[in-house]
């Protein structure tokens, strides 16, 4: 039997309905159409589907729909100002950290959720940070610049 719940996602309200077992990921995707966040292995282990709920880097396959009621929910698509990209986005274009695209919004918000608590990351703060966030196309090197960009950008801001 569906359930009618209401999440805050990119600053707006949305009345869904859903059943009580679908996840954060398949009603952002299904119901709200926002496609951003990948289902990638849909069990937590790669990072693809990473939003940031209440700040913190979730991994929104393993969270109910149900559970993100009265949270602040935002994806890759609430994260640029119209056509401004985030610090972060700009960066990865910039260094060339987008390669097949499919990680990359996982890699994005986990960023931007850990340079929203530590304005200037080391290098191992930042590989921590993506620890979770799996990519078959690139050896990393160029995320962790960008990253380590973005964050000097902010700094300078």
């Amino acid at each position: 039997m569906k359930k009618q719940i209401r999440l805050k996602v990119n600053g707006f309200e949305h009345d869904v309905s859903i059943m009580p077992h679908w996840t954060l990921l398949d009603v952002l995707r299904d119901e709200l159409g926002l496609t951003g966040a990948k289902k990638g292995c849909d069990h937590g282990e790669c990072g693809a589907c990473t939003v940031i709920i209440n700040g913190q880097a979730v991994l929104s396959c393993l969270v109910l729909a149900i559970q993100a009621q009265g949270k602040d929910i935002l994806t890759i698509e609430g994260l640029s100002q119209g056509t401004k990209l985030d610090p972060v986005q700009d960066a990865f274009v910039k260094y060339g950290a987008i390669q097949c695209g499919f990680c990359t919004p996982g890699m994005v918000m986990t960023s931007r959720a850990l340079l929203n608590k530590t304005m200037r990351p080391s290098e191992e703060e930042i590989k921590k940070a993506l620890s979770g966030n799996l990519c078959r196309c690139t050896g990393y090197v160029k995320i962790i610049e960008a990253v380590k960009s973005a964050s000097i950008t902010e700094v300078s801001k």
